[in-house]
């Protein structure tokens, strides 16, 4: 105090703005979702963010111990009073503290050991709302946590609007390592199986922080979200890549996420499967190595949705395709964004010529005969009769690997999608 008496004001006050706007990183936050989140921030305070909206925030250098996570029901007067389902923070818009679990976690510290920044995702005070956190700058690379922990969350850990961590809940050494000293169990591998890299107990470090060098900008983004549904008749299996896989039964649904940058992504539905109790077993159609949990692409035959998403122009790119064939009615539409929807939902097995027909389904040519003429290999190929069996009944679907003019279709990056099987 002595020393800084001697100090004009005004210098200091100049010398604080300088190092700020110089030294600053940024934090974008975004909301993805198909609904409203009250985004929070500490330090940064707090913002209603609606689907497609965002909120800049900065930091500096040696912040330690800062987070940033979605709110979710919530209700604020005028006055920025009021309360969350999740992760609130005192009743106030503006936090100006931690808050309430179940909430995911983006935790970051900026200029520390080696002038590295330390970021992770935690769902040590559980699980609200699925994330990315990912520099924007500094050639790093990002996490993310966007499994659909909420609908598969084990029954002792559940709760409004969210998912508990076990420390949360029975604040025992075993779960929350009070005395320093413990390790991984049942439930907290629930977390890890289904976000490897984010924080699942509290000495979860080694494979749960990263790093990279101070002066690095940064996104966190609440995700956008795949509902999808089963209409059919009969139970079907759904697969994801990315997103792993889940059985739906008639009437049922499974959302998942996905975030800016995917690409190359696919939903599809698997039909006769039989999995035992460890996720191992086979499908007729779209099986994906024997797993209930995808993660690879399906055995033809199969109807895809496929998408790419914030890619030329900030442009989602989607379509159904059947290049590798046809096995369950299909419809793919963004249900944000104002952009038409597609579908296939002709009665291709029906109809299949007797070439093409498999078990459950109907293959492309490609699949069948494997040669240019039907695959495209050599980069140069047209409709076929065979293609155009497919094209005559889904117009707007992909009949052969060229058909791109008739068979892609976009919608602005931050719409939210349905894909609904027998619609």
């Amino acid at each position: 105090m002595a020393i800084q008496s001697h100090i004009p004001l005004i210098f200091l006050l100049g010398l604080s703005l300088f190092f700020t706007l110089t030294h600053a990183a940024t934090f974008e936050i975004r909301n993805q979702c198909p609904y409203t989140v009250w985004a929070a921030a500490v330090p940064g305070g707090g913002r209603r963010l609606d689907q497609g909206q965002s909120w800049t925030i900065s930091a500096n250098p040696g912040t330690t111990q800062a987070r940033i996570w979605a709110r979710t029901g919530c209700n604020f007067d005028g006055n920025g009073q009021g309360s969350c389902q999740t992760g609130d923070c005192g009743g106030r818009l503006e936090c100006q503290g931690y808050g309430q679990p179940p909430n995911t976690l983006a935790e970051y510290a900026l200029k520390q050991f080696n002038d590295l920044d330390f970021f992770d995702i935690s769902l040590i005070d559980g699980f609200n709302v699925p994330m990315d956190f990912s520099p924007v700058s500094g050639g790093c690379r990002g996490i993310r946590c966007t499994a659909d922990i909420n609908g598969q969350c084990p029954n002792e850990l559940r709760a409004p609007g969210g998912c508990n961590n076990p420390c949360t809940v029975f604040k025992t050494d075993e779960y929350c390592c009070n005395s320093g000293n413990c390790g991984p169990t049942p439930l907290s591998r629930f977390f890890k199986e289904r976000c490897p890299d984010a924080y699942s107990y509290p000495k979860d470090d080694p494979t749960s922080t990263f790093t990279c060098p101070n002066g690095a900008n940064y996104r966190v983004v609440f995700s956008a979200t795949f509902e999808i549904r089963n209409q059919c008749p009969y139970t079907v299996w759904a697969a994801a890549v990315p997103g792993g896989g889940r059985r739906l039964d008639q009437g049922q649904s499974w959302t998942i996420s996905a975030n800016p940058g995917t690409t190359q992504a696919r939903i599809w539905a698997r039909t006769n499967c039989n999995f035992d109790g460890n996720g191992q077993g086979s499908c007729q159609t779209g099986d994906c190595g024997g797993r209930l949990e995808c993660q690879g692409y399906g055995q033809p035959p199969n109807t895809l949705a496929e998408y790419a998403l914030k890619q030329f122009n900030d442009l989602d790119f989607f379509d159904i395709s059947l290049v590798d064939g046809f096995n369950v009615p299909m419809d793919f539409s963004p249900v944000s964004g104002g952009c038409r929807g597609i579908r296939c939902t002709a009665d291709i097995n029906g109809q299949c010529p007797n070439e093409l027909r498999a078990p459950g389904g109907c293959n492309n040519p490609c699949t069948v005969f494997k040669t240019d003429e039907y695959c495209c290999n050599s980069g140069n190929c047209g409709p076929t009769p065979l293609s155009r069996f497919f094209k005559e009944r889904c117009p707007d679907a992909y009949s052969y690997p060229k058909d791109d003019p008739t068979s892609t279709f976009t919608c602005p990056n931050g719409a939210n999608y349905r894909v609904v099987f027998c619609p």
